[in-house]
């Protein structure tokens, strides 16, 4: 009896191995067979390639937002090679990816919705596998290769993976995200690789050098077969002859070519030893030379250590400290009047690429300075020592300060304004990581002792059995629920996981006062001002027309798509029981109307033409992002002044998403159920029952755009022949844009003097007010298929932004320039 402990002890750990072992995860796999799936919630639900280099599965990307990828098994982070569906993440209970019996990958959130899926459904497949090389592939019984990951890269480039006419790699975000960022990497129309920054506000090639031509950058274009590959010896080879090879060359590493956050494309190796990458090769060893890190008016320049770090200039201050790429903002104002005593302050060593109005060589200094002077829409030049080279800008994007730049750029300022001296804000380093961070996984130290005391053995067993209880009573609760209806919280999972912040009611009546502060903004919602806890000014707007849940999560899914700096930005919701509110940026100048419509001509809300020229062109841009760039297609259905706010800067932000349609890009209409938009700005085909598509939200801009350039309602117009008869005209729209047809079509154009507002006297650029009108004729077509698509619009107008300020047909300029 001397050994029945020892005997106990054996006894038992076999009990519990008995019990555990049939629970034990099966060995990973490396492919799918129709009817399996893979569940978020299950860590061991994954697919790992044959030689265990690649798995793929749900990853962790935040609190409870999970990505579907496929990354490195063996890198210390999980780096991230290849996303489905980038830019929406799914909630961590209850998604799911399968393999239907039909022959489609399949991936579905909490709620059964399609996410994503391969559209190879009514096919042959058979299985869906994970390749040694990284690429997820569905092939039929014979082994054929029906889709595969490979052929849609997202921001990762893996060897054997071709790059080709239509597939280009996308930067992430920053900040360990996985959705699209700004940067690209792709074949150009004239067949040579290139990459671009592609901002809200601006695009701009920078790599090949843009200031070379194709053959002083060693490329070559009359390859149309536009084909690039990485070999898995490390050397990429494309058909443009761009070439290169990673500096550790040879088989039996594991590489990657990414294009990071901060814009440069490099070649990884992976050391299978350390898990860690090193950067084998980048496109750009001055990442200053990278186009857009900085934001508009922002310079990047290098630090003792030649780390790129951001900087504003004389007399700007930065818009965002959190995110550089929105740039600095002028602390001055510049206008067109003769009286405004200006000079010129030279920022050394520096220069802002592209934005050039005009280029002339071998002329002075002071030369190049008259040049800007006469031009209102010069905000600087660059001038070049020795060469004499003068460029004048139309705008400062692109900036950067380095020691062998010869030359300088020469702000031009108010005489008046204090130029205290040129400060580097020490706030952003746009340097990439080598792999994105992602959560840690916790680790736990093995018991070491010798010796099973008895006390912490009968600790273990008991708190096991505690754990099991625990676990039959969770699952009675979850298999209950499964049949139930989703609660408000539970659809709301995935719109938290987007960075929205969910407010509560309590904070929301604390910060607006217990909403006294009541905003005068058009449109049919009261909007409330408040201040949150951390000083920031928010406007509150009550979603009072807003009955079922369904519709507020529809609205608030629509603001989690977008981004732009011309739609309002969103900081977060809030949904207790009937109170739902949206929480968005404070805009200190209100809406358009409140301006546009003032009766007072010497008021202080009245809108110059300068700004109106700017509203119109940053509404049209940011409608030309909700139709052509969102994630979804966005059809707003209601524009009009009432819904666009302006800013401190009179930037235009278009609001009001209560109406807005998401549209389905493979389809060529759209079905709205009830008219909505409002009385004066509703396209023919609302009256007529027509599908809706976005040419509605063309049609209403077109109104806006008379609006701006008359200062009245257009529905309320009044004829303007020139007879003696006192004679009232329709009222309808229709008559204004008939007359117009007409004036457009004659030789004359003073009617547009008398068009324009009365208030402005005459103090108007005439070429600008002309193409507004050709603009909002062709914008009000009656057929709706005669109308032009908003991104051309905003082209159109954007390319005669800069054009001089004017007076009638007179064309004022600057003087008193140093």
């Amino acid at each position: 009896m001397e050994n029945s402990p020892a005997l106990l002890t054996i006894i038992l750990f076999l009990a519990i191995s008995l019990f555990v072992v049939p629970f034990a995860s099966p060995s990973p796999q490396s492919s799918l067979s129709k009817g399996s799936s893979l569940s978020v919630e299950e860590d061991s639900d994954i697919l790992v390639s044959p030689d265990k280099s690649f798995t793929f599965g749900f990853h962790n990307i935040s609190n409870n937002a999970y990505s579907l990828s496929i990354w490195f098994s063996n890198s210390v982070n999980k780096t991230i090679a290849w996303t489905a569906k980038r830019d929406v993440l799914v909630n961590g209970l209850g998604s799911r990816v399968t393999f239907r019996k039909d022959g489609a990958l399949v991936l579905t959130d909490v709620y059964g919705t399609v996410v994503w899926n391969t559209n190879t459904s009514s096919s042959q497949a058979d299985q869906a596998q994970l390749l040694d090389t990284g690429n997820l592939v569905i092939k039929d019984p014979q082994g054929n290769v029906l889709w595969q990951s490979f052929d849609l890269p997202t921001d990762t480039l893996l060897p054997t993976q071709p790059i080709t006419k239509n597939k280009k790699l996308v930067s992430n975000m920053a900040g360990g995200s996985v959705s699209s960022g700004y940067y690209s990497f792709y074949f150009d129309n004239d067949n040579v690789m290139k990459l671009i920054y592609d901002g809200p506000q601006v695009s701009s090639i920078y790599w090949p050098n843009p200031d070379y031509n194709i053959w002083q950058n060693g490329r070559y274009n009359y390859n149309s077969s536009r084909y690039g590959v990485l070999d898995e010896s490390g050397t990429f080879q494309s058909s443009d002859r761009l070439s290169f090879s990673a500096s550790d060359m040879g088989a039996a590493i594991k590489r990657r070519l990414t294009l990071d956050y901060d814009g440069n494309l490099r070649l990884y190796s992976l050391n299978n030893s350390t898990g860690l990458w090193s950067v084998s090769w980048e496109a750009l060893p001055k990442l200053c030379d990278v186009h857009g890190l900085c934001g508009r008016n922002g310079i990047c320049v290098y630090n003792h250590t030649q780390k790129p770090m951001c900087a504003c200039p004389f007399a700007f201050k930065v818009s965002n400290l959190s995110d550089w790429s929105e740039g600095c903002k002028p602390k001055f104002n510049i206008s067109c009047e003769d009286s405004q005593q200006l000079r010129f302050v030279e920022l050394k060593k520096t220069d802002f690429w592209g934005f050039d109005l005009n280029h002339t060589s071998s002329v002075p200094l002071n030369a190049c300075k008259a040049f800007c002077q006469k031009d209102c829409s010069c905000v600087a030049i660059s001038y070049k020592m020795g060469s004499g080279d003068c460029y004048t800008k139309s705008a400062l994007f692109n900036g950067r300060t380095v020691p062998d730049f010869p030359g300088s750029v020469h702000l031009k300022l108010p005489l008046n304004f204090d130029t205290s001296g040129f400060y580097v804000l020490q706030g952003h380093e746009p340097i990439c990581n080598a792999t994105r961070a992602t959560a840690a996984t916790p680790t736990y130290a093995a018991n070491t002792g010798s010796r099973i005391k008895w006390t912490y053995f009968f600790g273990f067993i008991s708190a096991f059995g505690v754990i099991e209880i625990f676990f039959i009573v969770f699952g009675w609760w979850f298999v209950s629920k499964r049949g139930t209806k989703p609660t408000l919280m539970e659809e709301g999972y995935k719109l938290i996981a987007s960075q929205f912040r969910r407010f509560t009611y309590k904070e929301l009546k604390k910060a607006t006062g217990n909403f006294k502060n009541k905003l005068a903004r058009g449109g049919s919602r009261a909007v409330y001002k408040g201040v949150l806890e951390d000083e920031r000014a928010v406007a509150v707007e009550k979603l009072d027309d807003i009955i079922s849940a369904k519709d507020f999560w529809a609205e608030v899914g629509v603001i989690a798509r977008i981004n732009h700096m011309n739609l309002a930005r969103i900081w977060g919701f809030c949904c207790e029981r009937s109170h739902r509110f949206l929480v968005s940026e404070f805009m200190e100048n209100g809406s358009l109307d409140n301006h546009l419509f003032v009766s007072d001509h010497s008021s202080a809300n009245l809108l110059g033409w300068k700004e109106r020229f700017h509203i119109a062109v940053g509404v049209a841009k940011g409608l030309a992002y909700l139709h052509h760039e969102c994630l979804e297609w966005v059809i707003h259905c209601d524009v009009k002044p009432e819904n666009i706010l302006l800013d401190s800067d009179f930037e235009p932000k278009i609001t009001d998403f209560g109406l807005a349609k998401l549209a389905d890009r493979r389809r060529a209409h759209s079905k709205i159920s009830k008219v909505r938009g409002s009385r004066g700005y509703m396209a023919p085909e609302w009256a007529l029952n027509l599908p809706i598509t976005a040419k509605v939200d063309v049609y209403s801009y077109g109104v806006v755009l008379l609006e701006l350039l008359m200062g009245s309602r257009a529905s309320d117009w009044k004829k303007m022949d020139g007879d003696d008869e006192e004679e009232e005209a329709e009222l309808e729209l229709l008559g204004l844009v008939r007359m117009l047809k007409v004036k457009l079509g004659g030789a004359e154009d003073s009617w547009i003097d008398d068009l324009a507002d009365t208030r402005l006297a005459g103090q108007f650029n005439h070429r600008q007010a002309a193409v507004m009108v050709e603009m909002a004729i062709s914008c009000l077509e009656e057929d709706r298929s005669k109308r032009p698509n908003m991104d051309t619009v905003a082209e159109i107008l954007n390319g005669h932004y800069e054009e001089p300020y004017c007076h009638g047909d007179h064309s004022y300029s600057t003087t008193n320039l140093e």
